[in-house]
């Protein structure tokens, strides 16, 4: 499923990026646009605006409780006699940095905060997986499926689907990155885009896959959702790599606010007519960094979460949104090679997005039923 999912999403990510300036002398700088003009002004909005907002929304909530864990477990590593601090806590102190940087105007100016994010992802990544590589197995580490009952085992299969899902979920700010890429006839924005699609999808697997395969090996069925929770020694390294992992979801989670902050500003100016400026933007994006920061301290279940926007939101927008895109506009012929493989990626897409969402939300609602709320 992650080699598929690698696959499937490289494929539709392509798709997208050609589709950026498919009509002569425009480009489709926003998600939504593309599917506007795919669907119809009205039902392209309906269509594409809702998904994408749970996306990107939903990204932002995960990686709040992401940082706080991180920052928890830091914490405890560094300090092991100190006292305990709950993870509301935890998630509050990581919220505090985003109310600034939320602040930043736009992609351009988060570039630093990106390439940081995505260097801190490739380093502790590599951590993640080369300490329990060189420490081995653990002892009497068990590869059996847990004595659970039938309903666990199937719908934690799905929950996993989802969480599959939820990590290729660049297709969501594509089109607004490549929309910072300088186009002209003779050097189209789609020529350097996709080159940085071909590396960031090798690092997507350098990362994802070593984490996966050997963590498993590991840990077997003990391994928790976060494999940097579970490891303890070298001490001085697993801190250092709960600490990228907290300046990773920092600029991750900036990058996948921006296009909330472009969305709801642009409708308060044209539709509300609030007057644009420095005190829009601070009210709008404070109050929006609050409400994840809420959400998070409320529900602070990692893999219920990763489960089901995986599946609820990420698998239409990433698997098969951009084929019925492609189908659409590009209108390939009937049982051509083209149309057979974006039907069957349509197909996958929508039974994993039915699968891993009752996975999802049946896990948050059994994880939610022994949780008090905001402890």
């Amino acid at each position: 499923m992650l080699l598929l999912s690698w696959v499937i999403t490289l494929y539709t990510l392509w798709q997208m990026v050609e589709m950026h300036e498919m009509v002569p002398g425009k480009r489709f700088d926003r998600y939504h646009e593309l599917g506007q003009y795919a669907f119809g002004e009205k039902l392209g909005l309906w269509i594409v605006v809702p998904q994408q907002l749970v996306v990107e929304i939903g990204v932002c909530i995960v990686y709040m409780v992401t940082g706080g864990e991180s920052l928890m477990k830091f914490h405890d590593l560094v300090c092991s006699g100190c006292h305990k601090i709950r993870l509301s806590f935890w998630i509050l102190i990581f919220s505090s940095i985003h109310f600034v940087l939320a602040q930043l105007p736009n992609f351009n100016s988060i570039w630093g905060v990106s390439l940081a994010a995505a260097v801190m992802s490739l380093s502790y990544s590599t951590i993640a997986w080369s300490v329990p590589a060189a420490r081995g197995p653990n002892d009497g580490v068990s590869y059996d499926y847990l004595h659970t009952t039938t309903a666990n085992s199937v719908f934690g299969i799905f929950n996993a689907l989802g969480q599959i899902a939820f990590a290729y979920a660049g297709h969501n700010v594509v089109l607004e990155i490549q929309a910072t890429i300088p186009s002209t006839p003779e050097k189209p924005s789609k020529v350097a885009m996709w080159r940085g699609v071909i590396v960031a999808y090798l690092v997507v697997a350098i990362c994802y896959f070593p984490v996966a395969l050997v963590g498993y090996w590991a840990f077997g069925n003990a391994v928790t959702d976060n494999i940097l929770l579970d490891l303890d020694h070298p001490r001085w390294l697993i801190a250092i790599a709960n600490l990228m992992v907290v300046v990773h979801v920092i600029g991750s989670y900036q990058i996948y606010a921006m296009p909330v902050f472009d969305m709801l500003e642009t409708v308060l100016v044209k539709k509300l007519y609030l007057p644009p400026g420095i005190t829009l933007r601070l009210i709008t994006r404070s109050v929006y960094v609050a409400l994840t920061c809420f959400v998070a301290i409320a529900l602070p279940f990692f893999s219920a979460l990763l489960g089901f926007f995986g599946g609820f939101a990420f698998a239409p927008t990433t698997y098969f949104l951009p084929c019925i895109m492609w189908l659409v506009i590009q209108k390939p012929r009937r049982f051509s090679m083209s149309w057979i493989i974006n039907w069957v990626c349509i197909f996958l897409g929508v039974l994993l997005m039915l699968v891993s969402s009752m996975g999802g939300l049946r896990s948050l609602i059994v994880s939610s039923s022994d949780h008090h709320f905001f402890s």
